[in-house]
């Protein structure tokens, strides 16, 4: 009769170990999934990004510095090694500030502002950050998921034994980013 006892305790604790093992693998799953999304949209912004320099550089040639520092940003973004989350946020971040300062220069300019390309690239750029903050959103929940698995007695035992890392969450670098835009319409 002990036998089977030890024997039913011995099946249970594998089946929960199974049980644990395999939400841990769904939930780093669904953090992958969620930073493809990221990079999916940071892809589709970087590949918009020369249109819309090239679209404002003929309207302020003399803005060079920007221009050129939206471009830098864009091609460090893009060096950053696929799996470094915290690096490539930091880098988005920079490009992100960099791009804003863009725009503020194409206020400057009442033509550019009225230039069909413009405001078209402008509304994609727009459409690509509303998704970009959708995709951040659904990846930092899932990186939660995970990280408090990974985190909570008894399945931090599991999480140990088979090395399940944290994710990092996507953040923003810059508490410059954090500030209210300054709006003036005189």
């Amino acid at each position: 009769m002990a036998v089977w006892i030890a024997l039913g305790v011995v099946v249970v604790a594998v089946l929960y170990i199974i049980s644990v093992y395999n939400a841990l693998v769904k939930n780093r799953q669904m953090a992958k999934e969620g930073w493809s999304g990221i990079d999916v949209q940071l892809k589709r912004r970087a590949d918009l990004i020369p249109n819309l320099v090239e679209t404002v550089k003929g309207y302020a040639s003399h803005e060079r510095a920007t221009l050129e520092e939206v471009t830098r940003m864009r091609t460090a973004a893009a060096a950053v090694p696929a799996g470094d989350i915290a690096a490539r946020a930091q880098a988005e971040g920079a490009l992100s500030a960099a791009l804003g300062r863009l725009m503020a220069v194409a206020e400057a300019y009442p033509d550019l502002k009225a230039n069909q390309n413009y405001l078209d690239l402008q509304s994609q750029l727009g459409g690509i950050e509303n998704e970009l903050q959708m995709a951040r959103r659904y990846y930092n929940g899932a990186a939660r998921n995970l990280n408090i698995q990974i985190e909570s007695f008894p399945s931090n035992l599991v999480a140990g034994q088979f090395r399940f890392e944290a994710m990092p969450y996507f953040e923003i670098e810059d508490p410059a980013d954090r500030q209210v835009p300054k709006v003036s319409f005189g």
